[in-house]
């Protein structure tokens, strides 16, 4: 089972929406809008890309938070995207200075400090 049917859950929780009220902002039928905000949650269908986009939006949530598998990146995404502009920059730019950290794609992915605490890269 993917994370998203967690994180999606979660989102409309902390939004305080119903089921239904969610459904129906994001332009589903009002007639299935429950029931298949239901299905999406329990992992039992997966919405296409468009609705997911349009969920998310309902949602204020970026898309990326839907599918972040470790907790605390699906928590920097919600924090970042509540930046403004400005806020953003300064925040990259603090990233890219961070020690170690390298931009250059070519090399391999960094490794995580321990299994199950949600940081850097899965193993290959």
């Amino acid at each position: 089972m993917t994370v998203f049917p967690k994180r999606f859950k979660e989102a409309r929780l902390q939004a305080g929406l119903s089921q239904e009220r969610l459904g129906v902002l994001a332009g589903i039928d009002e007639h299935s809008a429950s029931a298949r905000i239901n299905q999406y949650e329990r992992g039992k269908h997966a919405p296409d890309w468009l609705t997911v986009k349009r969920l998310a939006t309902v949602l204020r949530v970026p898309v990326a938070y839907f599918y972040a598998a470790e907790d605390d990146v699906a928590e920097l995404l919600l924090a970042f995207c509540a930046l403004d502009q400005e806020q953003r920059a300064k925040v990259l730019e603090l990233v890219r200075q961070a020690p170690g950290l390298t931009t250059d794609a070519s090399g391999p992915p960094p490794q995580s400090p321990a299994p199950g605490r949600g940081r850097g890269w899965p193993s290959r």
